[in-house]
Formats: C-alpha cells, sequence, structure tokens
C-alpha cells in the first residue's frame, strides 16, 4: 500500500494550479515536437527505435565485453579511469580528486548520475562549493528542490516563482521577462565558468570502441565545464555504452529528437582525452580528465527481470507521455520518508525499485495506468508495461521471490495479501477458475457493491473493482469461434478477402523495405549545391547566420560584420587553420587578433567578462547538411575558447568539405584524434523557463556561418 506521504503529494498536486498549467504545457510542447522532429528521420521511426532496442540488448547481454573494451581504449586516451561500486565509492573519489587538487569550487552540468548518488550534499559536506549550471538545476538549486524532470528540472515553475527566487537569492530586481531572467543566470554563472577548480559533467554516451565519451547539451553549460576548468571529472553510469561511432550516429538521431524535439542538440561534445599542448602548463582546457564508471546496483538490476530498464538512455520521452506524470508531476514520486525520486514517470517507477530497494520504491509501480503510452513514446522500446507488472509482482533485484515463483505481495495489507493468495489459488486451475467465475458472475450480477474494497487498502481511495460481466471471457470467445464458424460455411467470400489484404500488406512491407534502403543512402547522392541548400536551411531555423562567397571576398565580408557589430578585438585559430590571408587583413584593418587564452587569461577576465573579447573566429573541418553542424576540433592551434567564450561566434568553412549526414564526419581523422570536438548547431539556447526558447545562455548569442566556394 502506498505510503501516506505519496498520497499527500499527489493530492497537492493536483490540487496545485500553476502546476497542473506547467504540465500541461511541457506535454502538449514536447509532444508536438517530437512528432514533428520524427518526421525528419532518415528513415522511418518504427525501423530506427527497433534497431536501437536491438543494439541495447546487445550491449546490456554482452555487457562485460563492451565495458572492457571501452575501459582500455579510454586509458589509452590517457582518460583516468575510476570503478564505483555504490554511491558512497563515487563520491569518495570525487572528493579525493577535488583535495588532490585543493579545488574549492566545483561547475556542474546536468547529470542524474550524480542525483542519484548524492553528491552535491557529500561535497557540499566536506566544505566544497557546488553550483549547478544547466539552467533549470540551477534553479532548482537555488529554491533548494531536487529536478521535477529528466531533461527540464523547473518544469513545475512558472515565470513568476523564477522571477522572485531570483530577486531573493540573488537581489536583483524581480522580472517576469524570461529573456532578462536567463541572461541574470548567464551572468552569475560566466564567473563561475571562469574560477572553477574542477568541472564535473554527466556522460550521455561512452564508445566502446574509440573510448570517446559524448556529452550533449544546448546551453553551453556542458561545453563551458568540460573545457574551461584545469580540471574536468565525468561521472557515468556503466551502462551508458555504444559499440561504435556509427551505433553513436543511430543514438544521436533519436535521443535529441526523443528529449527536446530538435533533431540534433546545439552542442554535440566527443572527447577523447586530456589537453595536449605545446604549453601544457599555459593550455587551455582540462589538463587532467577523469571518468567515473558508477555501478550503484546496475549489476543486480542487469541479473534480474528488469534487466530491460537499462536500455533506457534517458530522454524523459515516457514522462511527457505519461497521463499519471501529466497529473502529479515529478515531486509526487517519492519513497516511504517522503523523499524525491531522483528517476521520476514510468522509468523512474521501474529504475528506483530497481536500484535503491523495492521496500522504498516498489509502489510507484501502482502509479501507472499501464495504458502503453510509455513503451509507444520510448525511442528504444522498452516495454514499461511489462516491468512495471514485474514490480507489482514483486520481480526486483533485492526480492529472492523474483526467482523462486512464489506469490509475492509488496506494500500489502496481511488481509489483502491473504485473498491475493487464495484468489491465485483459485487462478492457477483451469475447472477451479471456471467454477470460481460462475460464482462471481451469480453473486456480481445480483449485487456488484460487495466488489468495493474500503479506501484504507488502497483501492477504494481512487478506484473500484469493476463489477464482472453476466457472461464470462471463456463462454464469449466460444460463442464468437461458433458464429465464426457459421459465416465460413456460408461462402469463403471474407476468406478471399483477407487473403488479398495479406498479400497487399506482404507487398506493401517489401516496398518500404525498398524505401528505407534507398533512403538511408538518399543524402549520399544529392549534388552538393544542393547540400548546401540544406545547409543554409537547416542552420537558418536554428537562428544562425548564413553567408557564401569566395576566398577573395571573405575577408571584406568579415570585417564588415565586425564594423557592424562595433567589435574590434577577437579571438581566433591560428592562421594556418583559417583561409590563406584573412589573419593579415584582419590586422591590416585594425582588428586586434588574438589566438591564445590560457590560464592566466582566464584569470584576468574573472570579475569583467568585458576582457574577454566579443567575438570569436574559427574554421570548421567539416560541415553537415542535414542538421546545419559545424564540426570543430580542438588542439594547439585551434582554439577552444574562440568558439565558446565570446558573445559572437565567426566560423569558416570550406564548401568542399560539405557532409550530407552526421555519419559521414563521426570517422574523419581529425575527429579520432583531437582530444574533444565539438558539433556546433546554431547559437545556445533554453527553453528551460516554461518551454520558451530563448537564444543565447552560456555559449554565443550569436552564429556567423561563412562558406568559402571557389
Amino acid at each position: 500500500m502506498p505510503p501516506d506521504a505519496f498520497h499527500a503529494h499527489i493530492r497537492s498536486a493536483l490540487a496545485d494550479p500553476n502546476l497542473q498549467e506547467a504540465l500541461d504545457n511541457n506535454a502538449e510542447r514536447r509532444l508536438r515536437a517530437r512528432e514533428q522532429a520524427f518526421l525528419s528521420l532518415p528513415e522511418p521511426w518504427v525501423v530506427m527505435r527497433q534497431r536501437a532496442h536491438r543494439l541495447r540488448a546487445e550491449v546490456i547481454a554482452n555487457f562485460d565485453h563492451y565495458l572492457d573494451q571501452f575501459i582500455t581504449k579510454a586509458q589509452s586516451n590517457d582518460m583516468t579511469l575510476h570503478r564505483a561500486t555504490d554511491a558512497n565509492a563515487a563520491n569518495e573519489i570525487v572528493l579525493e580528486i577535488a583535495k588532490k587538487n585543493k579545488a574549492k569550487l566545483i561547475a556542474k552540468s546536468k547529470t542524474m548520475v550524480s542525483e542519484e548518488i548524492g553528491l552535491n550534499h557529500a561535497l557540499q559536506a566536506e566544505g566544497l562549493r557546488v553550483v549547478e549550471t544547466d539552467l533549470g538545476e540551477y534553479i532548482v538549486q537555488l529554491r533548494d528542490e531536487p529536478p521535477a524532470h529528466i531533461i527540464t528540472p523547473a518544469v513545475h515553475l512558472r515565470r513568476q516563482e523564477i522571477g522572485q527566487t531570483f530577486h531573493e537569492k540573488l537581489g536583483v530586481p524581480f522580472t517576469e521577462d524570461i529573456s532578462t531572467l536567463t541572461s541574470v543566470a548567464r551572468k552569475a554563472l560566466r564567473q563561475v565558468f571562469l574560477e572553477a577548480d574542477i568541472g564535473l559533467s554527466g556522460v550521455n554516451f561512452g564508445v566502446a570502441d574509440t573510448g570517446t565519451i559524448c556529452i550533449i547539451t544546448n546551453e553551453g553549460n556542458g561545453r563551458m565545464v568540460t573545457s574551461v576548468p584545469p580540471i574536468h571529472i565525468a561521472l557515468m553510469g556503466i551502462e551508458r555504452l555504444v559499440p561504435t561511432l556509427d551505433d553513436l550516429a543511430l543514438m544521436l538521431y533519436l535521443l535529441p529528437r526523443s528529449a527536446t524535439g530538435q533533431k540534433t542538440t546545439v552542442y554535440t561534445s566527443l572527447i577523447h582525452g586530456p589537453v595536449t599542448s605545446r604549453s601544457h602548463s599555459k593550455a587551455f582546457g582540462p589538463r587532467e580528465r577523469h571518468l567515473i564508471l558508477v555501478d550503484n546496483g546496475r549489476t543486480s538490476l542487469r541479473n534480474s527481470p528488469l534487466a530491460e530498464a537499462l536500455y533506457c538512455i534517458r530522454c524523459g520521452a515516457c514522462l511527457n507521455a505519461c497521463p499519471v506524470f501529466q497529473e502529479i508531476g515529478g515531486h509526487a514520486y517519492v519513497n516511504t520518508h517522503g523523499e524525491s525520486s531522483t528517476y521520476p514517470g514510468p522509468i523512474g517507477s521501474v529504475i528506483s525499485p530497481g536500484l535503491f530497494g523495492e521496500s522504498e520504491f516498489g509502489y510507484l509501480a501502482r502509479a501507472s495506468s499501464l495504458c502503453g503510452a510509455c513503451k509507444e513514446a520510448c525511442p528504444v522500446d522498452i516495454d514499461l508495461p511489462k516491468l512495471l507488472l514485474r514490480i507489482r509482482a514483486g520481480q526486483t533485484p533485492d526480492n529472492p521471490h523474483a526467482v523462486s515463483g512464489k506469490t509475492h505481495t509488496p506494500n500489502t495489507p496481511t488481509f489483502l495479501a491473504w485473498g491475493l493468495r487464495l484468489y491465485t489459488w483459485m487462478a492457477v486451475e483451469p475447472k477451479r477458475f471456471a467454477t470460481f467465475q460462475k460464482m462471481t458472475n451469480i453473486v456480481g450480477g445480483v449485487s456488484p457493491a460487495w466488489l468495493r474494497l474500503p479506501a484504507f487498502t488502497g483501492w477504494g481511495y481512487s478506484k473500484d473493482l469493476p463489477s464482472p460481466p453476466r457472461q464470462p471471457f471463456r463462454e464469449r470467445w466460444l460463442n464468437i469461434q461458433i458464429d465464426n464458424q457459421k459465416r465460413k460455411q456460408t461462402g469463403d467470400q471474407e476468406n478471399k478477402e483477407t487473403a488479398n489484404k495479406v498479400s497487399r500488406l506482404k507487398m506493401g512491407a517489401t516496398i518500404e523495405e525498398n524505401f528505407n534502403s534507398a533512403n538511408s543512402s538518399a543524402m549520399d547522392n544529392i549534388p552538393k549545391e544542393k547540400l548546401l541548400d540544406r545547409f543554409e536551411q537547416e542552420l537558418t531555423a536554428l537562428e544562425g547566420h548564413f553567408i557564401h562567397c569566395t576566398s577573395s571576398a571573405l575577408s571584406e565580408q568579415v570585417l564588415n560584420l565586425l564594423r557592424e557589430k562595433d567589435i574590434h578585438s577577437i579571438l581566433t585559430w591560428e592562421e594556418k587553420y583559417l583561409p590563406s590571408s584573412i589573419i593579415k587583413d584582419l590586422i591590416s584593418a585594425g582588428i586586434k587578433v588574438r589566438s591564445t587564452f590560457d590560464a592566466t587569461d582566464l584569470k584576468n577576465a574573472r570579475g569583467s567578462e568585458s576582457k574577454i573579447p566579443r567575438a570569436g573566429i574559427t574554421g570548421a573541418i567539416a560541415a553537415v547538411a542535414e542538421t546545419g553542424t559545424l564540426v570543430l576540433p580542438g588542439g594547439d592551434g585551434r582554439l577552444p575558447a574562440a568558439s565558446l567564450l565570446p558573445e559572437i561566434h565567426i566560423a569558416i568553412f570550406n564548401f568542399q568539405d560539405l557532409y550530407p549526414n552526421l555519419s559521414s564526419v563521426l570517422h574523419l581523422n581529425e575527429v579520432l584524434k583531437a582530444s574533444s570536438t565539438a558539433l556546433i548547431s546554431g547559437p545556445s539556447r533554453t527553453a528551460d523557463i516554461e518551454m520558451t526558447l530563448t537564444i543565447g545562455v552560456h555559449g554565443p548569442r550569436e552564429l556567423h556561418v561563412f562558406c568559402v566556394d571557389d
């Protein structure tokens, strides 16, 4: 039986009009954006999600092999690997790294694993200052609340509440303007990025055959914490593996579309190791990268009937689709002590009892209508209704009855447990069950009220057992068979029609298979001029600006932009990585050009963002037509700060370096060799406040892309 705390949270959520409006808006906009985004998939949604399901099943089934391969490759990339069996071990590893480096301030991007292990509290107890830098996470941290959603932590709040929070906690004038609120957060958190001793992030995926860790964000805070502080720590659940870069591409097609309704996130970071530099002591970026592989119950979950829950890629789609979550929100999912579950919604109702114990969270599986909306929304086709039923039956890692086959009635009053055992005894033998059905129908037909249980059982509080039907299912089924037989005797016309339908379906399936095969390679056969049109279309849709010009006109075009913005100082990549003569032309025009930005510059910039040039100029080794994405590797001469710290990012790529799709650029040699590579699609953005899109958060507010074509 669910505890009183759970019922209290449900009643409170249902009675809160602001929460109800926020949840309705979230569900409506997320689902609409998701449906629109899936229309642009290179193959049908059902085909890609089944492929993703098989991929995740393969990883979990052969988990030890892929984990060993990933660890070996990551270590060869100079990543420092740590294994944590539980939350305490993971927290101790982070503390040890912090103490060794005499850290005082840690800047965090969003990581559900850190919420799961209670990392913030552990670090703060040791005197460390920990600041969440995702806008939604920052808001709930200021309010001392847990996140209310996997993707949108502040989904439960209205702009008025956020404005009041910023007024009280940050001392700024009260405002309800979302753009102003975002700017306030940008200004406050910019100093955190510049001053942080350690940047801490999660990991969306680890690639086994390259040792790559992939982190996707929209606001730019993910790039900040992995690129600016001298130490980077990444927390990764051990199940978040994909075998190859091609498999990563599949996941990057599905995750953003399912999570936020985007074709791709603004920033996809592919990280291999620490910064390598000719001048290591003054390099911009982490000189150490630590990867902590967190088990915390995942191995036990893998060896249980709930193993399929480990397929989850944390997109939050099941939360948005769930009619229960849409009514009660994330904070209503609590344990027996009234403490919020790290993972709410349908997937949380499986993962929480699976990782943290059935006794604490098992009853959450009953907070579901089993309508199947969560399964339909899942991009990796997890059978969540099946898993929820298994938890209701007590099949969890910490329950010995899960493998014994004995009847188990978790969180159930004694009298009801005995009633369920009696029902089980009657239901397992067909003749016994048929007799029981007939008796129930007779009694129930006269007075169904006897089936209504009192409220204290948990059933009477919100629902009644349905009245038994006048005729059992078995009898109805037999009658249907008799009717069918009569129809067969009158002629075979229906059978002929059915055969024709089957034939058409088979033909349609063949056509679909041929279409899928052709569609997957269609982009490869498009002329480059058409690809450039597609790139411009996608970039413009993402609020980017596109200029197509010849190399002889490039310098003048860039100078015109700088003059228009009244910019006299810029950060750039080194001259050899940019089109010839552009640096000389800018200098001749009186523009101050800097191609270095090291730890000393970061220190000088603290407290005064004006010391960072307002514009940065970079090249791009590739551009992706289907998403309007630029590919920027880091390393000596290719300063990451130039595309990250200034307000305006100017990027230049050659027409010949235009590629059709994401898969075609992940294997580029320069991507594989770089310590980190950023895939950039538009200026930074957020929709963490009332689902309202706001451009310009922690990364550049403007992106201007020049395509040079001679």
